[in-house]
């Protein structure tokens, strides 16, 4: 078996970990998205609309991957986590302009409190070819 380096990846814009974590780790083909939130890479603020919120998460999913050399199409799972599953169907609306015809499996549930009270946050797995 062949040793895989674990490289660290991080957007060109992003938003810098908070913690002592990295926003992406990738071994060989895949890549791992730690738990990304809503803060804006430009202001470093978080949305107060849910549905932005969800928008700006994506988004740095986005950069977060693109960064590796993929693309949203490359996410084959992900995990959202939600302070409100009232606002399940809002995601939905939002999650599925991401995804297109071919989403990735999912799970997704409703926790007590996100860091810094965020509504939204979510992490991915990718395979990039």
């Amino acid at each position: 078996m062949r040793k895989m380096d674990k490289e660290v990846v991080i957007a060109k814009n992003g938003v810098p970990p908070v913690g002592p974590y990295s926003p992406g780790i990738k071994m060989g083909n895949w890549l791992f998205i730690s738990g990304q939130g809503p803060m804006d890479p430009e202001t470093k603020k978080i949305p107060e609309e849910f549905k932005d919120q969800v928008r700006v998460t994506l988004e740095n999913i986005k950069g977060i991957i693109e960064a590796a050399g993929g693309t949203m199409e490359n996410i084959v799972k992900t995990t959202v986590f939600l302070k409100d599953m009232n606002n399940f169907n809002k995601m939905n609306r939002i999650y599925q302009k991401y995804f297109g015809k071919t989403p990735p499996a999912r799970s997704c549930v409703e926790v007590a409190r996100l860091p810094l009270d965020i509504q939204i946050e979510l992490e991915a797995i990718a395979y990039i070819p």
